[in-house]
């Protein structure tokens, strides 16, 4: 099974800039994406082999996710079923029988960590969400996490120490995530590759320098390490400040 996983920062955007060619090209099972910003019926895509579920941000031009799949899961929600979280189309659900899917896209942190006491509700309430999904089934998380988890996982870490994305109590949430049972496959499959990001800033010629941050994820419930086949972080696919990631996983 192939998964793909692509913060695409406004979906019309992305879409002129080549999403549909890759879309087609990876043929993933399921491919899920973050950061569309538009509402219900300001696009349309044409996927006839893939199913379409979105999640849209109540504030028009900001946040939300959707997942294209091929297959018809058993059941679909949308958030975490609690008021407060649900407001900006930040999860995505999928019960496909055999274990679940969350796309999900993390709240930032933002300029002067003016959402640091947020972000750590978010990811409290995020994590008791899916460890109680794990007590059913096999989890799936994929999506923009917002968080370089390790040194390894930016290419300036001494600089950014406390900025967005890199504070400590980020870190420490995720990290605690890991430990109610679910692993980074990327770093499973490559603990000591350098250099290795998903996101780039449009300044300085980031991209260009590789001046990057891998804060796209694919994490599965321990329990799937043995199925964990590639993978891939799609490093030369443009049209975003993200690239895509993927998974292949044996089902």
């Amino acid at each position: 099974m192939k998964l793909l996983s692509w913060n695409v920062n406004g979906l019309r955007a992305c879409v002129k800039k080549g999403f549909g060619d890759f879309f087609d090209e990876i043929d993933a099972d399921i491919f899920c994406v973050q950061e569309t910003k538009l509402q219900e019926g300001q696009i349309e895509l044409y996927t006839p082999e893939h199913l379409q579920y979105w999640n849209s941000a109540e504030k028009k031009g900001y946040s939300g996710t959707a997942v294209f799949s091929k297959y018809q899961p058993e059941a679909v929600t949308l958030g975490l079923g609690i008021e407060v979280h649900d407001k900006e189309g930040r999860v995505i659900t999928l019960d496909y029988g055999d274990f679940f899917l969350v796309n999900v896209y993390t709240p930032n942190t933002q300029d002067a960590l003016k959402r640091l006491s947020y972000r750590m509700i978010w990811e409290d309430a995020f994590r008791e969400y899916v460890t109680g999904l794990q007590q059913q089934k096999p989890v799936i998380i994929c999506g923009d996490l917002n968080v370089a988890h390790n040194e390894i996982d930016l290419k300036n870490p001494k600089t950014n120490r406390r900025n967005a994305g890199f504070t400590d109590e980020e870190r420490e949430k995720f990290s605690l995530l890991l430990a109610h049972g679910f692993t980074d496959t990327f770093r499973h499959l490559y603990p000591d590759t350098t250099g290795a990001y998903t996101w780039w800033s449009y300044m300085n010629n980031a991209r260009k320098n590789n001046a990057g941050w891998r804060i796209d994820y694919f994490l599965t419930s321990d329990k799937l390490n043995a199925q964990i086949k590639e993978a891939t972080i799609y490093a030369d696919i443009f049209g975003s400040d993200h690239c895509p990631v993927g998974l292949e996983i044996s089902w």
